[in-house]
């Protein structure tokens, strides 16, 4: 069998341990020199693929690509750049085929979200299609945790332990100055419809009285006259409130508290400053001094305090991709699987993109308190373990060491496309 290139993409937002699966995806490729020729990675996610411009990842050493594993951000750029339906531009999806075509790739690998698998599944369609022998398969990866059929999604524990870690320290500050100083603080999270992230944050409060003592859910409509008795009641009881809020949060008519009202590349809202909102709510009725935060790149990008069970399972679906391509497995993706909650065990399965693609999971309402406002012991049991282990970085000079690939492009043998 004559071996044939490989094409992989990241996606949208990067995450601390994308690049973890990017490792164990060229990696695992290169045991199988036999079948994959080149492993070429699109310069800026998808875009790469429809401007011809291919980074030639056999180029970089095995050392930095093992640096890869402790890397954040995206090694060969992402994009947020949404392809349109097959009816709508069906010359993107012809594009991309035949710049596969030119340079022999015979696999193609789309590390993303729901979008993201949206593409992958349109793409093995289109190949089949225009009779490319082409394995398409996806990857997932996001921090919202929103992907379905997986039981978590590669990106999100390490972005949990990050504001788990971040709201626990904030909440010994303020505790300790409360009595004289600031009484609010308000931690804004990402969660665009899913509430995840702000569950996370509750793991810092394993007792009475410890922060966070509010949480706000995107799933659970904002009432501004309950929330803020509760406000009052924490901090007559505790000197002091600490509050996460996810950035989707929305009020009782379901509009977005904080939509700017400018969209990004696949049409969302975009979100910020419902932190401030909720700190200046409080300030105007209850006059308490506020602080509040937002979390933003940082909270994505914290490779620093990244968890080792989501590294190990970031890494895992790389590998695992590959494998799936080898054995013919079209249209699918690795799905991470829970085996049970403790001892904490999991593995990989396989789930067809079909069944995971624009499907947004929202946290469950038995993982909510029954008031709203902070987790149940179901969700912490769920959550958990995805925050467990750590996976500190090398450091050099008092600061994480990591990797910057050569990103060598190969030559075009296509005329441009105009995007």
């Amino acid at each position: 069998m004559t071996a044939r290139n490989a094409f992989y993409a990241q996606s949208g937002g990067v995450t601390a341990v994308i690049n973890a699966t990017a490792c164990g995806l060229i990696e695992t490729a290169r045991r199988y020199p036999e079948r994959i020729g080149k492993v070429f990675a699109g310069r800026d996610g998808i875009l790469g693929a429809l401007t011809e411009e291919l980074i030639d990842t056999s180029l970089e050493s095995d050392a930095d690509i093992a640096r890869l594993r402790h890397t954040p951000g995206g090694a060969f750029g992402s994009c947020r750049y949404k392809l349109k339906s097959l009816d709508e531009h069906r010359a993107q999806y012809e594009r991309l085929i035949e710049v596969f075509r030119a340079h022999d790739i015979g696999y193609f690998f789309y590390n993303g979200g729901n979008d993201s698998m949206d593409t992958a599944w349109k793409v093995a369609q289109m190949a089949e299609a225009m009779g490319l022998p082409l394995v398409s398969v996806g990857i997932p990866k996001t921090v919202d945790n929103d992907l379905a059929v997986t039981d978590n999604s590669p990106g999100f524990g390490s972005v949990a332990k990050y504001v788990a870690t971040s709201m626990r320290e904030a909440g010994y500050d303020v505790a300790s100055m409360a009595r004289t100083s600031t009484q609010i603080f308000v931690l804004e999270v990402m969660g665009r419809h899913a509430g995840w992230i702000t569950a996370a944050c509750g793991l810092a409060a394993e007792a009475e009285g410890e922060a966070p003592h509010l949480l706000l859910f995107p799933e659970i409509p904002f009432a501004p006259e309950a929330f803020l008795a509760r406000v009052a009641e924490c901090v007559a009881r505790h000197g002091y409130c600490a509050i996460a809020v996810s950035e989707g949060l929305r009020d009782a008519t379901g509009r977005l508290m904080a939509d700017m009202g400018s969209r990004d590349a696949f049409g969302h809202a975009q979100l910020g400053g419902v932190g401030q909102v909720i700190a200046q709510l409080i300030k105007d009725r209850l006059g308490y001094k506020y602080h509040w935060a937002l979390a933003d790149y940082l909270q994505r990008s914290a490779r620093h305090i990244a968890s080792r069970t989501d590294l190990e399972q970031a890494y895992a679906v790389g590998a695992k991709a590959v494998e799936l391509a080898l054995a013919g497995q079209n249209a699918v993706l690795p799905v991470i699987r829970r085996l049970s909650d403790a001892p904490y065990a999991w593995d990989i399965g396989v789930a067809a993109l079909g069944d995971v693609a624009n499907v947004e999971k929202q946290m469950p309402r038995e993982f909510i308190r029954s008031d709203g406002f902070h987790i149940t012991p179901a969700c912490r049991r769920y959550l958990q373990p995805l925050i467990e282990g750590e996976a500190i970085p090398p450091f050099r000079n008092g600061l994480p060491d990591y990797v910057r690939l050569k990103n060598r492009l190969v030559a075009k043998q296509l005329p441009p496309f105009p995007l």
